[in-house]
């Protein structure tokens, strides 16, 4: 049995099964973690996510900003914007068993035995990992909530409040914890966010650090795997981080990690999202 982490598929889908092919991936014994960002971009949307829905007793899931923009979607179609390759999931005739599936997924998994989390975007630097467990669980309840869902979904968008707080209630603190686990990159020690940068490292605004750049972080000692920054193109040098988002739909690469070994494997791919190539697996310490 093995364990793998794959970063974000965004609608591609080949480069998937060619790294899972070529892994022997096996659905009945492996387990494959999904970093968030399942769809949207990439051409094959809606047959990613019909191919992960037949596969789910094998998955483990967390949530990215462009799964919860699909979700949007599903309850007000005019939340669809130009570039967004979501409409034919929207039309299917198993749209809402495969959406109705997608909003039971986590923000954040926490594997105990392992000391390893998993999360779209990363966990601010005043955020213990128990409080930010607690926290996603009350998006997570919301979610899976007929009677709160729509409600939430209606308010999920915008920038404000920019920082978390414990007085926060309703849609606005619902808001924060959303924004910081699925859209943070770069925030300060305080864990005020800025939602607007998204380039890599040496792009931060004054008084700005990545969310993990922080001395004082206190998800510190645990490890992270999380996507969401392309820019970063995997590369953190941090032995705590893993970081999967390579830009496949961009014309980057897939990355899968197998998560006990440290094994990385990567498919280089096309400006269309489709595969390149396969590249040689490489060891973790070639991506820090």
């Amino acid at each position: 049995m093995a364990t793998y982490a794959v970063g974000d598929l965004q609608g591609c889908l080949q480069p998937l099964k060619c790294l899972l092919e070529r892994v022997r991936f096996d659905p009945a014994v492996d387990r494959l973690w999904l970093v968030g960002d399942l769809v949207n971009r990439g051409p094959e949307s809606l047959e990613t996510l019909r191919y992960l829905y037949s596969i789910r007793q094998s998955l483990v899931c967390v949530l990215g900003n462009h799964d919860l923009h699909l979700l949007a979607a599903w309850n007000n179609v005019e939340r669809l914007k130009k570039n967004d390759t979501l409409r034919e999931i929207l039309e299917a005739p198993d749209a809402d068993q495969l959406l109705d599936w997608l909003r039971q997924q986590k923000l954040l998994h926490y594997d105990e035995p392992r000391g390893i989390a998993m999360v779209h975007a990363g966990i601010p630097p005043q955020w213990t990992l128990g409080k930010a467990l607690e926290l996603a669980a009350e998006v997570e309840q919301v979610l899976r909530d007929d009677t709160r869902l729509q409600l939430f979904l209606e308010g999920m968008y915008g920038n404000e409040p920019s920082k978390w707080s414990n007085k926060l209630t309703g849609i606005e603190r619902l808001r924060v914890i959303t924004n910081c686990l699925t859209r943070m990159r770069f925030c300060t020690e305080a864990g005020k966010l800025d939602l607007k940068s998204k380039e890599g490292l040496g792009t931060a605004p004054k008084g700005y650090k990545p969310w993990f750049a922080h001395k004082g972080r206190r998800s510190r000692h645990v490890k992270i795997i999380f996507g969401h920054w392309a820019a970063l193109q995997g590369k953190v040098d941090a032995p705590d981080l893993i970081a999967l988002d390579t830009g496949c739909v961009w014309g980057g690469a897939m990355t899968l990690y197998n998560v006990d070994s440290g094994e990385y494997h990567r498919c280089e791919c096309a400006d269309d999202g489709h595969p390149r190539q396969a590249a040689p697996s490489t060891n973790i310490n070639d991506q820090t």
